[in-house]
């Protein structure tokens, strides 16, 4: 398998936390070979003696950075960075620890949508609230985990929902839960996703002709021709009575040909003259010759 350098799918999220409340980074990565991590506060690398209640993990390419309770001396730029032999790369967010609180509020609610089957869906929230709020996910009332085809992104104070293909049994209530230490709050909408439509063919009727139908019209057509025949015949013999009818002339024969010269004979009447002429010999017959008997 070829390497690949580092890239962050997830980068870090800044966080405003309450001072003395617990604040957390997290951050997604990915590499080939798997990459190691290393997080820094303010461009100073963060170890056991620098930060000694911060729990460091690195699991499944999730990087997390999480301080217990936090104090104003927390506040600043925090980096994490992955490096493999391919490369590296780095994320990084800020921290603000306040002694303020806000509960969460919706500066952009849920909104109710229809899509086709196969269409992705992005449901987007905004919600502020001191210290972060927790932000989460559901449908019909059961938590949606992050995965392929349910991502949850964050983006600053935005909290996004990605399906990457809709189909009709992703349709239902859709809810997002926003909460921290001093209240917690909620936005629902529906989703509704609609099947493709199957043109269905209409129907061809067929026409059914029985025997009897089949017979009557042919006797039908019988009739008609005969009826205009007997028109026919009928017209003509009424022209023919009035005189209407034209006579036709006798065809013109040629005149004989008026030439002196006599016409030569033919083979034929040579031969029949010759046989007239020179009549066929008969054969004699002899009388039979009387024999004595003794």
């Amino acid at each position: 398998m070829s390497t690949q350098a580092p890239t962050f799918t997830q980068p870090l999220q800044s966080v405003v936390a309450l001072e003395g409340s617990a604040a957390t980074f997290e951050a997604q990565v990915s590499g080939n070979p798997v990459p190691e991590v290393s997080w820094f506060c303010d461009g100073q690398v963060l170890t056991a003696a620098t930060l000694p209640s911060a729990q460091i993990s690195f699991s499944d390419g999730r990087a997390v950075l999480m301080i217990p309770a936090v104090t104003a001396a927390h506040s600043g730029r925090f980096s994490v960075r992955a490096t493999n032999g391919a490369g590296q790369a780095t994320s990084t967010a800020e921290m603000l620890v306040t002694v303020e609180t806000a509960p969460p509020n919706f500066i952009q609610r849920l909104q109710s949508m229809t899509v086709r089957q196969g269409s992705q869906v992005r449901l987007d929230v905004r919600v502020t609230g001191i210290p972060t709020p927790v932000v989460k996910f559901y449908r019909e009332g059961a938590e949606i985990q992050s995965s392929a085809d349910f991502q949850i992104v964050q983006d600053g104070d935005l909290y996004s929902l990605l399906i990457a293909e809709a189909f009709p049994e992703d349709s239902g209530t859709y809810s997002v839960s926003a909460s921290n230490s001093s209240g917690r709050t909620a936005s629902t909408a529906e989703l509704l996703v609609q099947g493709e439509e199957v043109a269905v063919p209409a129907k061809k009727t067929k026409t059914f002709v029985s025997t009897s139908q089949i017979s009557q019209t042919c006797q039908d057509r019988v009739e008609k021709r005969m009826e205009a025949s007997f028109e026919s015949t009928a017209m003509m013999e009424m022209q023919i009575e009035d005189g209407d009818l034209p006579h036709k002339a006798p065809p013109r024969v040629p005149p004989k040909p008026t030439s002196k010269s006599p016409t030569p004979p033919t083979r034929v009447s040579k031969v029949a003259a010759t046989r007239h002429q020179s009549p066929s010999p008969v054969r004699p017959v002899k009388a039979p010759t009387h024999t004595p008997h003794r």
